[in-house]
């Protein structure tokens, strides 16, 4: 009986999905975007139609080393506080107008303009100011000294004429008709929740490349995880972004599929509201982590690495010196105890009023249902009666970033190889949904953004790595192991470690 409805299930995908043609690949995600508008990404599938559709001035050559992309050359002052960018002279609008100094100015000035409240605004902090010194060159000045400016001129550049005026709202027309210089253009988004995307005709490459080796691409929204790698299997799709762990041996054993691992700059967390009783007891935080077996919340989703604070055991930032909080209930319960609070038959209580923690989490999280539910089974075994709460967009943009309405946060952050944590850990950062403010943990950050070498940055950042842990503005979790699966028609394959369409324009449909 399970058999015959799944093959039901399988046709009436296949119907929907339809056949595609012999240069078109088809990917799903879990939710399609909310918004194309770099200014304002706040998830994954957001970023990865960036990447199919918008250019940086800077982006990662195949060493992970910053090339220019927009950008042809830079020259950096002597006292590295200033830098002349010459800008691409060949390079277009999707919509044909030619790509300029202008656009480069307004992104950076539509970023920086708190009435934006872009998403994105701590990207551009180093910049004190942008000038255009010609058509096809700008200046740019540095709050402080720059190492290597380049590696932090990768976002995304948005066309100046697309938008009236300053600031840029999230409701403009331009997240439903974006305009870029990259390999993609956006074609349609269509009733099904796909989104269509058409090979640019007047795109270049930052190595030389004129062509796009893929002509379309459609973005499938498979809201049901379990069933992605199904349809890869049927060739129904050809790509998935992030193969889940029970699925791996299913693809890899099957001669169409071509798995492809790949690191990510991407770690899990459940973040304490400090600004909320309990939560601004550091006993209360300590005892509700040490009530947790990491280990046993991570295998139902997959494998990977357990951290203990805002880096993945591959960055040269991650302090190993820095040990984990035990899986403890009974060290959990004294600090409870500390705290003024008392285990009843019903559970710990404090002044009459039991200890009840929400837990927010967004929809569209990858397993995270999985792991809410195992949290929560966790903490009431212990006496802790926990809520869920599951937020759409809607709810999330406003109950977790505008209001800060929540207890427990369970989340994931995802960072380019600069691994800035300022803005999620630094008094008053625009993602410090923790509201952690420690003066020593600024200090630190001060320091290694400040630091004339490398060496003095990382030891600053370890050191800030300790004392973040040792605050406890949440728990730490987990960075997963990541694969991708393709069909083997997608040919040339390379995938980048932390965005995934990055060297895309390269592939090609066999």
């Amino acid at each position: 009986m399970i058999r015959f409805c799944f093959c039901l299930s399988g046709l009436a995908a296949l119907a929907m999905i339809g056949s595609a043609s012999a240069s078109q690949l088809r990917y799903a995600e879990d939710q399609a975007p909310a918004t194309v508008n770099p200014l304002f990404t706040t998830s994954m599938a957001e970023t990865r139609v960036n990447e199919l559709l918008f250019g940086a001035l800077y982006a990662d050559d195949h060493t992970l080393a910053s090339a220019p992309q927009l950008a042809e050359s830079g020259e950096l002052s002597t006292d590295r506080l200033h830098m002349t960018v010459r800008l691409r002279e060949d390079l277009n609008w999707q919509d044909g107008s030619p790509f300029t100094a202008k656009d480069v100015v307004f992104t950076v000035k539509a970023m920086k303009d708190p009435a934006t409240a872009s998403t994105e605004a701590g990207r551009a902090a180093f910049i004190s100011d942008v000038r255009e010194i010609s058509d096809h060159s700008v200046q740019f000045d540095f709050v402080r000294p720059e190492l290597r400016p380049e590696d932090r001129l990768t976002f995304k550049i948005l066309p100046a004429a697309a938008f009236p005026t300053l600031p840029v709202k999230r409701t403009d027309g331009f997240r439903l008709a974006p305009i870029g210089t990259g390999p993609w253009s956006l074609v349609k988004f269509n009733d099904d929740n796909s989104v269509s995307f058409a090979a640019n005709p007047g795109f270049h490459g930052m190595d030389g490349r004129d062509d796009v080796g893929i002509a379309q691409i459609t973005m499938k929204e498979v809201a049901d995880k379990n069933y992605q790698a199904k349809l890869l299997l049927y060739e129904s799709i050809d790509a998935l972004v992030r193969v889940l762990p029970r699925d791996l041996a299913m693809l890899q054993s099957n001669r169409k599929v071509e798995l492809y691992p790949y690191q990510t700059n991407s770690w899990w967390y459940a973040g304490f509201n400090m600004d909320r009783a309990p939560f601004n007891d550091p006993k209360v935080r300590q005892a509700l982590t040490e009530m947790l077996d990491v280990p046993d919340m991570l295998a139902p989703i997959g494998t990977g690495d357990l951290i203990t604070g805002p880096y993945v055991p591959s960055s040269p930032f991650y302090n190993h010196d820095t040990k984990p909080f035990p899986h403890d209930p009974d060290a959990a319960a004294a600090l409870l105890t500390a705290a003024g609070y008392q285990r009843g038959a019903d559970g710990w209580s404090k002044g009459g009023r039991k200890l009840t923690v929400t837990v927010s989490a967004h929809r569209a999280l990858e397993s995270g249902q999985e792991v809410t539910i195992n949290l929560q089974s966790q903490l009431q075994a212990q006496g802790v009666d926990v809520v869920i709460d599951f937020l759409d967009e809607a709810q999330w943009r406003q109950q977790v970033w505008k209001d800060r309405n929540y207890d427990v946060v369970l989340s994931q952050w995802t960072f380019d190889r600069n691994e800035d944590i300022r803005e999620q850990f630094y008094s008053g950062g625009r993602r410090n949904l923790t509201d952690l403010k420690d003066p020593e943990v600024d200090r630190l950050l001060d320091a290694a953004r400040d630091a004339a070498d490398p060496i003095s940055r990382k030891a600053a950042l370890r050191q800030a790595h300790q004392r973040i842990h040792d605050d406890m503005p949440m728990v730490f979790l987990w960075t997963l192991d990541s694969y991708a699966a393709l069909s083997t028609a997608v040919r040339g394959v390379t995938v980048h470690p932390f965005s995934f369409f990055a060297w895309a324009p390269e592939w090609r449909m066999q």
